[in-house]
């Protein structure tokens, strides 16, 4: 479930990305639809590592080296 949750967030976060470029390539700063969805990536690129680092801290999330 967790492994899901973190899927959606960086499919959510690649979106937001593209969305924001393609408002930056349509909109030729008439409006402000790009900064918004920029920033929207931003604040949830944030939030995901903040959520993994508390996760980590509370044993949710177990990191593990490279095998090999």
């Amino acid at each position: 479930m967790v492994k899901l949750a973190i899927i959606l967030f960086l499919a959510f976060i690649v979106y937001n990305l593209g969305v924001g470029c393609w408002y930056m390539l349509t909109d030729k700063g008439s409006s402000m639809r790009a900064v918004k969805s920029l920033t929207w990536r931003i604040g949830l690129s944030i939030l995901l590592i903040a959520l993994l680092a508390l996760g980590i801290f509370t044993g949710v999330v177990n990191p593990h080296g490279i095998s090999g």
